[in-house]
């Protein structure tokens, strides 16, 4: 089974998905780290030395090789659903899960990360606040798309592992 938990930067994909894996006994896998191994630099810096057009052409070509692997659980990066056919490759592939984040709470779980997040670098916390809200909402008929939604907002590992036990009892 494969696991791919979406939603916005800070939403706890990271934060929740390592755990999950470990509960399951599947491997982790945080695709950024991947593609700042595959860069060799961080996001941030492939953002300002190839533009996103790059980074999400190469960010699609990791998801693909992530969906030929089996029992692991991944992080993706908040834009990831967003671009090319990356949703369905993941509903084709496993189960996606969105981890849905209100604005004040991202934008507190994001304030101490500014500097390591190319999108948000530069911004003020209303700045913050703004592009939060604006982001979810143009993002959010990509993320909508996700097989479950579940609230970010105190989400325990095992409200995530027993969905994930439900699903696979029906199988």
């Amino acid at each position: 089974m494969r696991v791919f938990l979406i939603g916005f930067m800070g939403s706890g994909k990271t934060t929740i998905g390592k755990p999950l894996a470990a509960k399951l006994g599947y491997r982790f896998i945080d695709q950024d780290d991947i593609l700042e191994e595959r860069f060799g630099m961080t996001i941030t810096e492939v953002f300002a030395k190839f533009g996103e057009p790059k980074f999400r052409e190469t960010e699609h070509e990791v998801l693909n090789e992530l969906c030929q692997l089996e029992n692991i659980v991944v992080a993706t990066g908040g834009g990831c659903p967003c671009f090319f056919d990356n949703m369905e490759m993941m509903n084709q592939h496993g189960i996606s899960i969105y981890l849905k984040g209100d604005p004040k709470t991202l934008v507190h779980r994001l304030k101490d990360s500014h500097g390591t997040r190319p999108l948000i670098k530069d911004k003020t916390e209303q700045e913050l606040i703004q592009y939060i809200t604006d982001k979810l909402a143009e993002r959010d008929q990509f993320y909508s798309r996700a097989k479950y939604t579940v609230q970010a907002l105190n989400l325990k590992v095992e409200d995530i592992f027993q969905l994930l036990k439900g699903i696979k009892s029906r199988f």
